[in-house]
């Protein structure tokens, strides 16, 4: 089977091994000397990111309902299986222990030195921490930034706990290569650089055993699972089996900035062949040579899958769907969002990142966010899921009806805005988006017909946000808002330099993929990155460590509200409307107490092992 390894890793308590290896020295007392693996938070008691989350719960909890209220009282005997339990001694460990129980690891010499969990090169004894200048200085060296990507996944494979403590410590540099936007080229180039598996392949050469399938993974305690059919890679396409880079590369953000364990994190493609010809037709491809499944024979496979997944691994296992089509992502959201927990990052996860920003920007440029009118370009899945949630929050903050807040919002395609006339040839997504106007064809049209205050890029289309395009928004706002999302870099709207120069420097720009700042007319503008990790681990811990078994919405709120407390004054004052990435365990945190309050207080959880007043004790 293809192995992700799991790991114990030194400084997050949610890290873990394997308590068979536990019990197995607890066994063999007599053996030679072993090699004791345990390191605390960097030689302190407690991190720093157990006390943001303790600090938040001291502000969230004083108004959160009892525990022993109906249906979210701590049960030992509940029967829903999977999820959060004490396997690692979580629950019986005390805040004044210097290394806790699950931060050990036990092994001796060869197994030592090629499992990448426990090896830690040259930073045994008197050499620890040689081996993490060596990774920094080599990776430095390296130009290419794919050649950066493969050095971090050969450096994964071979010495996970270096891996980590190397993206943590530098996750400014290091995010853009292991993530967007390396990571589109590499699914790109998936087969040419194929090293070794890192996650589970499932075909339809599997259906009908599915549940073997997963049974034969060797991590039984799985918490997160991130799945694609590969039929939309970032703005790339159809990718096929060779979008595995994304749930891996995701997975990688889960533990560096969530904290999430390693060897709980499952990466899942479902491979139903591919629709690209020229990966049909490429020797290195290592999917199926077919074309894509569609209709029943795909519903029956995903159906088999998601209920394979809640037999092995129990209700609250979370699945993230990631990078399927638009037809696809919007049905299997609505299929399962009532019976699994589920959560689509393109969807939801855009959006509450993109919602953050936008709070952020009211303090730039006055108002609320009812006194605003929005336009997009791209109404798939990032541009209706944004759109919809920030209806939502004009509903809550103003009591309207969200049929009337969304008219504050527009949407243009790749036939123009989206206006009633067209309703009867729109998707059922973008129906809700169709209000009253005159045809309009091309987005200059649109910026000049609707005036709005904000543009919002979600076309998966390079350099549509022209020169024209921006000047017009300029010349109606004093500081226009303008989010080019679109991955990667290629597939930008519009780049920062073409935003500030074309606006004269009065833009409030972020976008998807990162750029360097820009200076204009002797100014220096650091323009934010609307990225997606700035939610998503957070809002996973959150679900895991409150026990919930479904999403709804208001946790998407809640989390764009805790993001968005988290951009100092400092950082408006210099034009961001996100906060620096180096802060980003702390926000993940803060993001994971509030929606975990949320999920308690919305009665969404079937606790096992954790509740909100003893979450301190339990992180």
């Amino acid at each position: 089977m293809f192995s992700l390894n799991g790991s114990s890793i030194w400084n997050n308590p949610l890290y873990g091994v394997s308590k068979s290896l536990t019990q197995s020295a607890q066994k063999h007392k007599s053996a030679p000397p072993l090699v004791v693996a345990a390191v605390s938070s960097n030689a302190r008691p407690r991190d720093g990111n157990v006390l943001a989350v303790e600090n938040t719960l001291k502000e969230v909890t004083a108004n959160a309902p009892s525990t022993s209220s109906s249906g979210i009282a701590k049960d030992s005997n509940t029967s829903v299986a999977g999820g959060v339990e004490d396997v690692y001694g979580e629950d019986t460990a005390t805040e004044d222990q210097f290394i806790t129980p699950w931060t050990v690891s036990v092994a001796s010499g060869y197994p030592l030195l090629r499992d990448p969990r426990y090896n830690k090169g040259l930073a045994f004894s008197d050499k620890r921490g040689m081996l993490t200048f060596y990774a920094v200085y080599f990776l430095q060296w390296l130009s290419a930034k794919i050649s950066r990507y493969m050095a971090m996944m050969d450096l994964q494979e071979r010495n996970e706990r270096l891996f980590y403590k190397l993206l943590i410590d530098n996750v400014e540099e290091l995010l853009p290569v292991v993530y967007t936007p390396t990571v589109g080229e590499a699914c790109q180039k998936y087969g040419s650089i194929f090293r070794q598996p890192q996650g589970l392949f499932i075909s339809l050469k599997e259906k009908g055993k599915i549940l073997e399938v997963l049974k034969n993974w060797p991590e039984k305690k799985i918490q997160v699972i991130v799945v694609t059919d590969g039929e939309r890679i970032l703005g790339l396409g159809d990718l096929g089996c060779q979008g595995m880079g994304i749930p891996v590369g995701k997975l990688s953000l889960y533990t560096a900035l969530g904290g999430i364990r390693p060897s709980a994190c499952l990466p899942v493609t479902i491979d139903v062949g591919t629709n690209n010809e020229q990966l049909l037709h490429d020797e290195f491809y290592i999917g199926l040579r077919r074309k894509r499944a569609t209709g029943q024979e795909y519903a029956e496979l995903m159906d088999e899958f998601m209920s394979a997944v809640k037999q092995q691994y129990g209700e609250k296992v979370l699945i993230q769907f990631e990078d399927f089509a638009n037809h696809n992502a919007f049905d299997l959201l609505e299929k399962y969002g009532s019976t699994h927990l589920v959560f689509n990052d393109d969807i939801q996860g855009t959006a509450s990142v993109v919602l953050a920003g936008l709070m952020s920007a009211l303090n730039l440029v006055g108002g609320t966010l009812a006194e605003h009118r929005f336009l997009f370009l791209g109404a798939g899945e990032a541009g209706t899921g944004i759109a919809e949630l920030i209806a939502l929050e004009m509903s809550k903050q103003t009591g309207a009806p969200l049929e009337e807040t969304r008219k504050k919002i527009w949407l243009v395609d790749s036939k123009g805005l989206i206006v009633r006339s067209r309703i009867d040839s729109l998707q059922h997504f973008k129906r809700p988006w169709a209000h009253e106007h005159e045809p309009v064809k091309n987005l200059l049209d649109a910026v000049k017909a609707i005036r709005p205050t904000v543009l919002i890029g979600s076309s998966g289309a390079g350099r549509t946000f022209t020169k024209e395009v921006v000047e017009a928004m300029a010349s109606y706002n004093e500081k226009p808002v303008i989010l080019a999302l679109s991955n990667p870099t290629s597939q930008s709207e519009c780049t920062a330099e073409e935003a500030y120069k074309w606006s004269e420097g009065r833009v409030i720009f972020a976008s998807g993929s990162p750029f360097a700042p820009v200076e204009y007319n002797g100014k220096l503008y650091a323009s934010g990155q609307a990225n997606n990790a700035y939610i998503f681990p957070g809002f996973g811990l959150g679900l895991i460590i409150s026990g919930a078994i479904r999403v709804h919405d208001d946790m998407l709120l809640a989390a764009s509200e805790a993001l968005a407390t988290q951009v100092s004054q400092e950082n408006l004052n210099n034009g961001l409307i996100y906060p620096p990435f180096a802060n980003i365990r702390k926000i993940s945190a803060h993001i994971a107490a509030r929606v975990a309050a949320k999920a308690y207080e919305l009665g969404t959880v079937v606790l096992r092992s954790y509740n909100v007043l003893n979450l301190q004790e339990s992180l």
